[in-house]
């Protein structure tokens, strides 16, 4: 599963790509932070069984954002009379980088809760799509995969209390990067963001 430093990573690449000419260090640590939140509910896992990839990482989350933004929208906007341009910006951008970045990378990986708690089901959106001269077009997307509640499902984190007597079982692993295309995608998106604040504050 993607560790927070790769969910921050894709944030970063979203933040230099979406919030155009509004990009600053104020607004790339927002939206980097907006896809982190949905991992501190492995620390809710502690206490709720099955909490971990549950209560977070429900697609209810994002949509009550984006009915908060579009509400705010037609309201009048708060966020433009507080923040102007800029703020509407970094957040609809940040609403954007919860969904794909916190949320979508797990769901594209090991699978998510996705509508805790009104559906309490695991589900993971995983697949191919290919020609085939054989076959034609292939694609296995289309039927998500599911595979459990938080009664049966967990995913174990570097938070989890060590379980029985057996040594093996007392490490507790924080993963940082756990391949070569997650150390790249981290090594570059760093990189882009860093160039981008360099660039933003010698114009």
């Amino acid at each position: 599963m993607p560790s927070v430093v790769v969910h921050v990573a894709v944030a970063g690449l979203l933040a230099t790509s979406l919030l155009s000419d509004h990009f600053d260090s104020r607004a790339a640590i927002v939206v980097m932070v907006a896809a982190a939140l949905p991992d501190l509910d492995t620390l809710v896992g502690l206490w709720i069984p099955g909490g971990h990839r549950a209560v977070f990482h429900t697609l209810l989350l994002p949509m009550g954002a984006g009915t908060l933004l579009l509400t705010d929208k037609i309201g009048g906007s708060w966020i433009r009379r507080r923040w102007g341009a800029y703020g509407v910006r970094v957040a609809w951008v940040s609403l954007v980088s919860l969904l794909v970045a916190g949320i979508g990378l797990d769901l594209v990986t090991n699978g998510v809760n996705a509508f805790y708690p009104v559906h309490d089901q695991f589900y993971s959106v995983s697949g191919k799509l290919q020609f085939s001269n054989q076959e034609g077009v292939v694609q296995t997307f289309i039927q998500p995969q599911a595979h459990g509640s938080t009664a049966n499902t967990h995913y174990r984190t570097g938070f989890d209390l060590a379980r029985g007597p057996d040594p093996a079982e007392k490490e507790r692993v924080f993963p940082i990067v756990r391949s070569g295309r997650q150390l790249l995608l981290g090594a570059m998106s760093f990189g882009i963001v860093g160039f981008r604040l360099w660039e933003s504050r010698n114009k």
